[in-house]
């Protein structure tokens, strides 16, 4: 129930909130897959030392995933830091910034990652 001031002042429901929690729920449920495979995976990647976790990343089923687990890990991530910023930081602009910086923050560090990822897949460890 919403009085009618409310109303006026935009203070009512985002009408956005079952989707932005659907969404952090899928990302979080990609992850519960997603994070034993690779710790059980990199455990044994890393016995061979450098060369071992190359070839590790060479593996096109282990690029694959791994990149699915940086993707899901970085948009649940993204997801976590847009609530807290919504929920706790009242200036407007401040705000705007934050949310903002969040996005770039998480484009370019995956960005980084793929980039690293399709080098030692593809152009192997040169």
């Amino acid at each position: 129930m919403t009085t009618s001031t409310k109303t006026v002042r935009g203070l009512g429901s985002a009408r956005r909130g079952t989707e932005h929690h659907i969404r952090q729920r899928v990302s979080a449920i990609a992850l519960v897959v997603l994070v034993p495979w690779f710790l059980y995976s990199v455990a044994f990647a890393m016995t061979g030392g450098y060369e071992g976790a190359t070839q590790w990343v060479q593996a096109p089923v282990n690029a694959i995933l791994f990149l699915l687990l940086v993707s899901a890990a970085l948009y649940h991530m993204r997801l976590g830091l847009e609530t807290v910023i919504e929920d706790y930081i009242s200036r407007a602009g401040t705000k705007q910034a934050l949310l903002i910086g969040n996005t770039f923050f998480v484009a370019v560090l995956f960005a980084a990652i793929v980039l690293s990822v399709l080098k030692l897949w593809i152009g192997g460890a040169a």
